[in-house]
């Protein structure tokens, strides 16, 4: 099918983007190419052996290390390591990590405008956006500024070689989202939609192969390569009702950010499907045919990932405020969002239940 449109803007962000396995000892290279000098080295702390590392790399231009990322970013950590980094002095920071990381990165290039040097060890695909979700007072909110967009992404396949399985999983889905919503969004573009579909596609290809033999750097390559289109799909075009319902979950009830992506979004593809069925079907197509949301799903579980939020911890008694934040300020999208049909939805999320669309 052609995703051709009468009418469209294409955006593309000046990024430096590389893919190869041992990648990250190359780091001093993009050092030079930005002529900086003292880098502040970012992770959390589960991943701070890789801050030293990296230092390691960099030798006497790392100028510090801060491994107090945290999931949602929240403002008052990124407050920590901004004034951090300008005690230092620093004139780059280098995140290594997954989304905790990589949003840390970018709340403080929002207060300093500092490059960035982005080393994911997941498939969130945040590092391809200009966007920002930080957390304050229990509510998440976002922001899209040229500013946070990272100048250079490094993609090391060692280094996801060892992510676990179950976190490979949930890390994949959260990307998957971000193509599967840029396929209906009201700004998408025939370039955006070609990227989302070879996306989708290298996540369904190769994410099997990685489940079974984790060290394949092959296949996790090829994974990477699905993050980044993926990625690349959320910073060119808006989000929908998927993506209010994992801030509103993430941010108001603090459950874990790619579970939440994993277990939501075959339950938001099949309520979207009814409205726009034609953009979807390439989603379907790639799952034999099926239904988008069934098809998703039942991914989904062949890959072992969550299927209910309440194996998150989320209470049932809790539904009835996610719907009526999920339906306050909501995001646009293509099929029109009323109370009584969220909190349906968010029951069968919830019980585990199939997409009922």
């Amino acid at each position: 099918m052609s995703f051709f449109r009468q009418e469209f803007t294409a955006r593309s962000a000046a990024v430096r983007v590389r893919f190869g396995a041992g990648l990250r000892r190359a780091v001093a290279e993009e050092l030079d190419g930005l002529g900086a000098s003292r880098a502040l080295i970012l992770t959390t702390p589960q991943q701070a052996g890789l801050a030293d590392e990296i230092a390691g790399y960099c030798g006497a231009r790392a100028v510090g290390r801060f491994t107090g990322a945290a999931m949602h970013t929240p403002v008052a950590i990124s407050e920590e390591a901004t004034a951090l980094a300008r005690k230092l002095e620093a004139d780059v920071v280098i995140a290594v990590g997954g989304g905790s990381t990589i949003g840390l990165g970018k709340a403080i290039a929002l207060r300093t405008d500092l490059p960035q040097i982005v080393v994911p060890t997941t498939y969130a695909g945040s590092e391809a956006t200009a966007i920002l979700g930080q957390t304050e007072d229990g509510a998440k909110t976002t922001l899209t500024d040229p500013a946070v967009q990272p100048e250079v992404i490094l993609y090391d396949a060692e280094l996801v070689a060892t992510l676990p399985v179950d976190m490979t999983v949930t890390s994949a889905l959260n990307a998957m989202a971000h193509a599967a919503e840029g396929l209906y969004a009201r700004d998408r573009s025939p370039i955006s939609s070609l990227m989302a579909v070879e996306g989708l596609r290298a996540f369904r290809d190769a994410l099997p192969g990685v489940l079974q033999a984790p060290g394949d750097l092959a296949a996790r390559g090829e994974t990477l390569y699905g993050a980044w289109l993926c990625g690349t799909v959320l910073g060119q075009v808006g989000m929908a009702l998927h993506h209010k319902l994992c801030h509103t979950l993430g941010g108001s009830f603090d459950l874990p950010h790619a579970q939440t992506h994993a277990i939501m979004l075959p339950h938001a593809i099949a309520f979207n499907a009814r409205a726009v069925p034609e953009l979807l079907a390439p989603l379907g197509a790639l799952f034999d045919g099926a239904d988008p949301g069934t098809g998703l799903w039942d991914f989904a579980g062949r890959m072992g990932a969550p299927l209910a939020l309440r194996d998150l911890g989320l209470a049932e008694a809790d539904l009835d405020r996610a719907a009526d934040l999920a339906v306050a300020n909501p995001y646009w999208n293509p099929r029109p969002v009323t109370r009584e049909a969220i909190r349906a939805l968010l029951q069968n999320a919830w019980d585990g239940a199939p997409p009922a669309g």
